[in-house]
């Protein structure tokens, strides 16, 4: 799913190519997609972009008449710039939003549609569609400490909890966590002053560093290449490979369809956490290191 520095590189794009422009038409194919019936959505044609936002993970462009079209991509709905008039693609073009100088294409890979767009009039009716975290980039240290331990999760749980922080999901919170050296697992009420002033450090260093690292990567371009992967990553994605700052294995935590990735001797003092995945069958024959755990994966595949 695109995260804060994904979405505002889109909305750095997005400003140089559609800011002051009229919407001259919305093309949806998908009947999935929209998500509200009033104000009709065929108001928004022909009115102008004037605003460009960020809410949460949302992409909010506010039209004339102080209308909002907000998308929210979720996992692989992603947006791609073409020539004026592009044909929608079949099986993954949800719509398409034309300009004079071209149009902007949304589109979702998967069976599963879970991209949506709402229109909304006014800034109260925007504000129901923030889910009200704190914009980490913004905030003091004593801002952030106060929500982190407003309620006792886990580190991982709270920083993807979009009402305590906004725009940190998976990929970006493993990150995070690795840099500040915090165990995804540690509760955040038991967190002492220096482990939040580090988390905080670590937050906007991380979140910085990304979005200065995309911006150069893009370069003019409109971002095309958005993914929750990437080999510069310290851990997320990088189960099974080593980890930059140690050589340790970069080991995994496996729940629905989410995955942490960590590292065990930079965050949890060398200590295997749980995998739910294999824990609950092996129960108290459950590696206690990555030496052990690599051992009895070693037996397995034999």
């Amino acid at each position: 799913m695109p995260e804060l520095p994904d979405i505002t590189i889109y909305l750095e794009a997005l400003e140089e190519r559609i800011l002051n422009q009229p919407l001259q038409h919305i093309r949806i194919s998908s009947p999935f997609l929209l998500r509200t019936a009033v104000p009709p959505i065929g108001v928004a044609q022909q009115k102008r972009v004037v605003k460009i936002r960020r809410v949460g993970k949302r992409i909010a462009l506010g039209l004339e008449a102080e209308l909002w079209l907000v998308l929210h991509l979720m996992i692989t709905g992603r947006l791609h710039w073409r020539e004026p008039g592009a044909k929608l693609a079949r099986k993954l073009g949800l719509a398409a939003f034309d300009f004079p100088n071209g149009t902007l294409l949304l589109t979702e890979a998967g069976t599963k549609k879970r991209a949506s767009l709402h229109l909304v009039e006014g800034e109260e009716a925007l504000s129901r569609l923030d889910p009200g975290g704190l914009e980490v980039l913004d905030a003091a240290l004593e801002a952030f400490a106060t929500v982190l331990t407003s309620r006792n999760h886990t580190l991982k749980r709270a920083l993807t909890d979009p009402a305590l922080f906004s725009g940190i999901g998976n990929s970006y919170s493993d990150e995070i966590l690795h840099h500040a050296h915090l165990s995804p697992v540690a509760l955040t009420q038991k967190l002492n002053p220096e482990q939040i002033g580090r988390l905080y450090e670590s937050a906007q260093g991380v979140l910085r560093e990304w979005i200065v690292r995309l911006r150069d990567e893009n370069g003019a371009a409109f971002p095309e290449n958005v993914t929750a992967f990437r080999r510069e990553m310290a851990v997320h994605g990088r189960f099974g490979q080593s980890c930059p700052v140690c050589g340790s294995i970069v080991q995994r935590i496996r729940y629905a369809e989410n995955e942490t990735n960590y590292c065990p001797t930079c965050q949890t003092g060398g200590r295997l956490l749980a995998d739910r995945s294999l824990s609950l069958l092996l129960k108290k024959d459950w590696p206690k290191t990555p030496e052990a755990l690599e051992q009895f994966r070693a037996v397995r595949r034999r």
